[in-house]
C-alpha cells in the first residue's frame, strides 16, 4: 500500500521503517490526511505477520513541528458552526474531535508490535506525543534536536496524551515544569529525565532504533504492565504533599491565573495520576475540550500560532515582486543598535559592511558582535568555527564607497534629522540605482526622512527593537511614496534574519511606541493620583504585562520620554501633552538626574549585583499617597489594558495599521501586551465592542477623557462588529489576489 506522506520499507529482520516526508513542505506537520494515513499504517503493520516491529522517523532535517495551522483553525471553526447549528451537542462533538489523535496514539501503543521513534531534529507538540506513545525513543546527539510540548505558549496544552505519559515516565515536578513552561529539552536532558531511552550519533539513529527492536523491546508501555509504579511517587505521598501546593503557588505567581491552559495541565496531571491510564486520557480529553472553548485559547492560537506564521511567511508581501537575494547588506552606524543589526544579519549568513565615521568606531561596533559570539560559544549555542564564520561576514569600514554593491542599506545612526539627512545623501551617492535604503528610527516619521532622498519610492523604515538579537518583532514603515519593491525587499530581509514583521503606515511613534507610551503615561497618571508605586507595578503584572510600566520606562530611559514629550510639544503644540507628565519627567531628569537604568537611578534604584533593583523610596514623596486599601486593583488592571487597546484601535481608525493580525502580534512581540488576550484588538473582540465601549465610558468618567471610545468603536458597538470581521485580513488578501 502506498501513502502520500509516508514511505514504508521492511528489512530482512522484519522491521518496518516508516519515514514521514510530506511533499512540498519544509517540515512535517499533522493534518487530517496524515492522521488517516498513520491510522492505516498502524492497521497494516499490526496485521502483517512479517512485521516484527516499526521504526518511525522523518525524511526531513527536522522530525515534526506538531499540528498544522489548518487543523488547529478547523477545530475552532467547526465548533463555532456547531454552536450555531446544534448548540446542545456542540461540546460533545468537539470532545469527539479532540479525541481523534489521542485514540490514534493509544491504538499505536496497544497494537502488540513494538514501535520506536527515531528523533532526528525538532520534535514538538503532537509529534513528541506520538513519540511518547512509541515503546522506545532514540534521539540524535545533535544541536538540531529540540524536544518540547510548547502548547501552553499558544493558550492550550498537550492534549494527545502528553499530560498522562510524561508524568508516568519522569518525576512529577520535572513533568509539570516542562509542560507549564513549554520549554525545549536537548536530547541529553530528555534522556536524563527518562523521556528518551538512547542518544546516538545522527548517522546511527535508525540503526540504534532497529537494534532496540532486535534486542527484544516489549510492545507494552510501563503503565500497561501490572504493578506499575509512578517514577515520582503517587499523588498521596509525603513528597507530593509538598509538591502540589508549591506547584499551584508557583503557577499562580507566574501567571496570576490568566492562562486557563496552564491551570488545566495541573488538573490533568493531579487527577490523571490517581486513576488508570485510559481514564487519565479521558480526563485530559475533557479538559482539552473545555480549554478549546475559552476566549484565551482562541485568541492566543490565532495570534501566536496562526497569525505569527502567516506574517512570518509574507502575508503582507506585495505579489509579483521577485524575491530578494541578499549578497551584501550595509549597516550605517556602529553604535549599539547598528552593531546588533549587523550581528543578526551576519548570523543569517549574509555578509555585512558596518560603516561609521572612522575605523575605530566601526571596529568597536564589530567588537559588540565578538562579545555576543563569545557568549553563544560559551553556552554551546554556536561552535567555535560557526562563531568565527559569523564574525568573518562583518566588515567594519569608514568608507561609504564600500556600500556600492549592497542591495540593502540599513541606517541606524543617532535620532537626529540632520544626522540622518547627511547619511542618506552619502549613501545614495554610492549605492546602485536599484538598491533599497531602510532607516531604523523609533521616533522620526519616515515620509519626512524620505524628503532627503532622491528616490523616496526606494526608501522605507525598518524599526528594530532592543536588544535586536532577542526581540522577534520588526516594524516595517511605509512612507507616502514607498514602493512595492522597497516593501518586498524589507519583508524579505526581515524573513531572512528570522524576525516577524508588521507593516505600518507612517505616523509619530509608528504603532508599538504609541502603545508603549500610553502604558507608561497611564502609570504617570496613577503616580500623580497618589497610587503607591508598588501597586502600579504589581497591578500591571497581574493584568498580564511582563514588566511594570515604571520598570519599562527605566529601561527605555526617562530622558527619552522627556525628549519625546518635548518633540511632541514642538511639533503639535502644548495641548498635545499632559503638563503634569512634562512636570514629572522634567523633575526626574533635570532636578534629580534620575534617567533610568542607564545611569543607575530612575523610578528604581539599581544597587551593585547581586542585589536586586527596588523602587526608589523617594518616589512616594513626590505626590500625596493614597492608602493601598482605598485603591481598586481591578480598576488599575483595566486602565492599563484599556488605554493600550484604545490606542491600538485609534491606529486602525487612522489607517496606520490596516491588518488586525499585525496589531495583535505587534503588541505581544513588541512590548508583551498580556499574551493571554491574543493582543490589543483580540482583547476588544474577546469582550465584545459593546462591553469595551461601556468600560471605556466608565473609565473616562472616573479617570479622564483619554479613555473616551473612538467613533469607530461606538459604530462597531452599535453594529455588533469585531475588528477581525470588519477588517478581515483574509478577505483583503483574496481581493488583492
Amino acid at each position: 500500500m502506498s501513502y502520500t506522506n509516508f514511505k514504508i520499507e521492511t528489512d530482512a529482520d522484519g522491521i518496518a521503517l516508516v519515514t514521514w516526508d510530506m511533499p512540498e513542505k519544509s517540515m512535517n506537520v499533522f493534518t487530517e490526511e496524515v492522521m488517516d494515513e498513520l491510522d492505516a499504517i498502524v492497521d497494516q503493520t499490526t496485521a502483517d505477520a512479517a512485521v516484527n516491529g516499526v521504526v518511525f522517523t522523518s525524511g526531513k532535517s527536522s522530525f515534526s513541528g506538531g499540528a498544522d495551522l489548518s487543523m488547529i483553525k478547523s477545530m475552532f471553526t467547526l465548533h463555532a458552526e456547531e454552536k450555531k447549528n446544534d448548540p446542545a451537542n456542540a461540546a460533545q462533538k468537539l470532545f469527539n474531535l479532540v479525541g481523534r489523535m489521542t485514540g490514534l496514539f493509544r491504538k499505536l501503543e496497544t497494537s502488540g508490535k513494538p514501535w520506536v521513534s527515531a528523533i532526528n531534529g525538532t520534535c514538538m507538540g503532537g509529534a513528541f506525543e506520538l513519540s511518547l506513545a512509541c515503546h522506545g525513543r532514540v534521539a540524535a546527539n545533535s544541536k538540531s534536536v529540540k524536544i518540547a510540548l510548547p502548547e501552553v505558549k499558544v493558550g492550550i496544552f498537550p492534549g494527545a496524551g502528553g499530560t498522562q505519559r510524561v508524568p508516568r515516565l519522569t518525576n512529577t515536578q520535572d513533568a509539570l515544569q516542562m509542560m507549564t513552561t513549554g520549554s525545549s529539552l536537548t536530547a541529553a536532558r530528555a534522556k536524563a529525565m527518562g523521556l528518551v531511552h538512547e542518544v546516538v550519533d545522527p548517522e546511527k539513529l535508525v540503526e540504534a532504533a532497529k537494534a532496540m527492536i532486535k534486542n527484544g523491546l516489549k510492545p507494552v508501555q510501563p503503565w500497561d504492565e501490572k504493578g506499575f509504579k509512578l517514577p515520582g511517587g503517587g499523588v498521596w505521598t509525603p513528597a507530593s504533599a509538598q509538591l502540589w501546593p508549591a506547584a499551584s503557588a508557583i503557577l499562580r505567581r507566574e501567571t496570576y491565573g490568566n492562562y486557563p491552559g496552564a491551570i488545566a495541565i495541573l488538573k490533568c496531571v493531579y487527577e490523571g495520576l490517581q486513576v488508570p491510564f485510559d481514564t487519565g486520557l479521558k480526563i485530559e480529553q475533557r479538559y482539552f475540550t473545555e480549554i478549546l472553548q475559552t476566549t484565551e485559547a482562541f485568541s492566543m492560537v490565532r495570534s501566536l500560532f496562526v497569525s505569527m506564521q502567516e506574517l512570518g511567511k509574507g502575508a503582507r508581501r506585495p505579489a509579483g515582486v521577485p524575491k530578494s537575494e541578499f549578497r551584501k547588506v550595509g549597516v550605517v552606524g556602529a553604535g549599539f543598535m547598528g552593531a546588533s543589526i549587523a550581528y543578526v544579519t551576519a548570523a543569517a549568513g549574509i555578509p555585512v559592511t558596518l560603516i561609521d565615521r572612522d575605523m575605530e568606531a566601526a571596529e568597536k561596533g564589530k567588537a559588540h558582535s565578538e562579545g555576543l559570539v563569545k557568549d553563544s560559544v560559551s553556552k554551546g549555542r554556536l561552535t567555535k568555527e560557526e562563531g568565527e564564520a559569523l564574525l568573518a561576514r562583518i566588515t567594519p569600514s569608514a568608507d561609504y564607497g564600500d556600500l556600492k554593491d549592497a542591495g540593502l542599506v540599513v541606517e541606524a545612526v543617532f535620532e537626529d534629522r540632520q544626522v540622518k539627512k547627511d547619511v542618506i545623501e552619502k549613501v545614495e551617492a554610492v549605492i546602485a540605482p536599484d538598491a533599497i535604503f531602510a532607516s531604523n528610527t523609533s521616533t522620526l516619521p519616515i515620509t519626512g526622512l524620505a524628503g532627503n532622498s532622491k528616490r523616496p519610492e526606494q526608501f522605507i523604515g525598518v524599526h528594530f527593537f532592543s536588544p535586536v538579537e532577542k526581540m522577534m518583532l520588526t516594524e516595517v514603515i511605509l512612507g507616502k511614496e514607498t514602493g512595492d519593491k522597497a516593501l518586498a525587499t524589507a519583508l524579505d530581509y526581515v524573513a531572512a534574519i528570522k524576525k516577524t514583521p508588521i507593516v505600518v503606515n507612517d505616523t509619530r511613534g509608528f504603532y508599538v511606541n504609541r502603545c508603549v507610551f500610553r502604558y507608561i503615561h497611564e502609570a504617570y497618571d496613577m503616580l500623580i493620583e497618589g497610587v503607591p508605586p508598588a501597586m502600579i507595578e504589581n497591578a500591571a503584572k497581574m493584568a498580564g504585562m511582563p514588566v511594570g510600566p515604571l520598570s519599562l520606562n527605566d529601561e527605555v530611559a526617562i530622558d527619552l520620554s522627556q525628549k519625546i514629550l518635548k518633540a511632541t510639544v514642538a511639533d503639535l503644540g502644548e495641548k498635545a501633552v499632559d503638563p503634569r507628565h512634562m512636570e514629572l519627567v522634567n523633575k526626574m531628569v533635570d532636578e534629580l538626574d534620575r534617567r533610568g537604568r542607564k545611569n543607575g537611578k530612575g523610578f528604581y534604584e539599581y544597587p551593585a549585583k547581586p542585589a536586586k533593583k527596588y523602587i526608589w523610596p523617594g518616589l512616594k514623596e513626590l505626590y500625596p499617597q493614597k492608602a493601598a486599601d482605598k485603591v481598586d486593583v481591578e480598576v488599575l488592571k483595566q486602565r492599563f489594558l484599556v488605554t493600550i487597546a484604545l490606542e491600538a484601535a485609534r491606529t486602525i481608525e487612522e489607517g496606520i495599521v490596516t491588518d488586525p493580525r499585525e496589531a495583535d502580534v505587534g503588541s505581544i512581540l513588541g512590548f508583551g501586551f498580556a499574551p493571554y488576550t491574543g493582543g490589543t484588538l483580540s482583547y476588544i473582540d474577546g469582550m465584545g465592542a459593546k462591553a469595551f465601549v461601556e468600560l471605556c465610558e466608565k473609565l473616562a468618567e472616573e479617570h479622564g477623557d483619554h479613555f473616551k471610545p473612538t467613533p469607530l468603536l461606538k459604530e462597531m458597538a452599535e453594529k455588533g462588529e469585531t475588528f477581525y470581521g470588519r477588517f478581515d485580513p483574509y478577505g483583503q488578501a483574496q481581493k488583492a489576489a
